[in-house]
Order: C-alpha cells, then structure tokens, then sequence
C-alpha cells in the first residue's frame, strides 16, 4: 500500500490517498479539492471508499466532490456522527468564526462503522478503533499489514486534538489513545489529520501527555 498525503489549506487538515495495485481509499477529503481530484486522476485507478475519522467541516468539505467526479463511492463514518454530515452546527462550519464560507451540508453516508471489526475494500484489510475525545464518535484507521495508523484528530506528533469542541473530553481522548494506539508495535506509523506523521514508539517517549 502506498499512502499520499495532500495538505489542505483550510485548518491545515490532511486528506490521504492510499493505493493498491486495483483502487483507492480516500481518509478525509478537505478543502482543497483541485489538489485531491488531480491526485486521484493522476494514480488512475478506481476510487472504492471514503473513510472519515470524524466529521468536523474540515475534513468533509470535498466529500461530495468525490462522489461526483469519481463514480460515487460508498461514504463510511461512524454513528455517532452520522447526522453531523447534514448539520453545519454540529460540524462546526456553521459557527460566527466560519462566515467566510458556506455552511456545510453533505449527503448522507452509506455505511456506518462497526467498531473492531474487520474490513476488506478491495485490497484494503483494516481495523476501525474509537478514539473518541476530540469529538464523540472519533475513529482511527489500524491498517496491520502496512504497520500503518490514521488518526484523524486524536493523536498528532507530540501533541492531541483539542477537547473544548462541543462533545470533546480530554479523559476520553488520553484513554482511547493508550488503550486503542498505543498497545500496538511501537514502530507503526502515525498518520494524523493535521502535522507530520510519527510513530507509536516517538510519541510514547516524546508526547508531553503521556510522560
């Protein structure tokens, strides 16, 4: 598996592509959409998933735009945030300090997530694991195989995502995070939704909330 990774300028948000020899996924599609959809064009293989971690307006803003311009891929997201996709207040696009675009309405997702269980989409073999805190129904993405993690905005390179968004909790978060990431292999790489990627092993040793 190979991982691109595609910087958004709205709220510095990572989107990844990961490609196999037949497809790809799509980890959180941003702002950016003429940058994620020349990535896609230019790999030439079908898109057969979008994955959110969670459904901040950051990391959905060009969920559709995937749809549309790729053969409407079934969208997969956890249940807790589900309705969050129709609702600007929820995913935070429809807040005063976000007047300077529209809000944010995307359609409804086709799958919701089954916690722990494993997932096979094309070539793709994956664990979704909550991680909530940062928001209630944040996910992360344990692909085994590859000894890779997507962490969307729970864990980040010496640091963790906020929790004074509605619905965060810092408890929650630091938990999930040494219960769910941290008791894999120290050498899996870390790839967070905002900022370089890592490694378990680095933030153990190095991530202040966790010292």
């Amino acid at each position: 598996m190979k991982t691109h990774k595609i910087f958004n300028t709205v709220a510095s948000e990572n989107t990844y592509l990961l490609e196999t020899e037949t497809g790809l996924l799509v980890i959180d599609p941003g702002s950016d959409w003429e940058k994620i959809e020349k990535r896609i064009k230019d790999l030439n293989k079908p898109v057969l998933a979008i994955l959110l971690t969670h459904t901040h307006y950051d990391h959905i803003l060009s969920v559709d735009a995937v749809r549309e311009h790729f053969n409407q891929p079934p969208l997969y997201v956890s249940k807790e945030e589900a309705s969050w996709l129709q609702s600007p207040k929820d995913n935070l696009s429809g807040l005063p300090r976000h007047d300077d675009f529209k809000d944010v309405i995307v359609a409804p997702a086709e799958h919701t997530f089954q916690l722990r269980q494993p997932y096979q989409i094309g070539d793709f073999a994956f664990t979704v694991v909550p991680t909530p805190g940062h928001s209630w129904g944040s996910v992360s993405f344990i692909f085994s195989e590859e000894e890779a993690i997507f962490s969307g905005d729970a864990l980040f390179k010496e640091t963790i995502g906020r929790t004074d968004l509605p619905t965060g909790n810092f408890d929650e978060l630091v938990t999930g995070i040494r219960q769910e990431l941290f008791t894999l292999p120290n050498h899996f790489s870390v790839y967070p939704g905002h900022g370089q990627s890592t490694t378990i092993a680095h933030e153990k040793n190095f991530n202040p909330y966790f010292q």
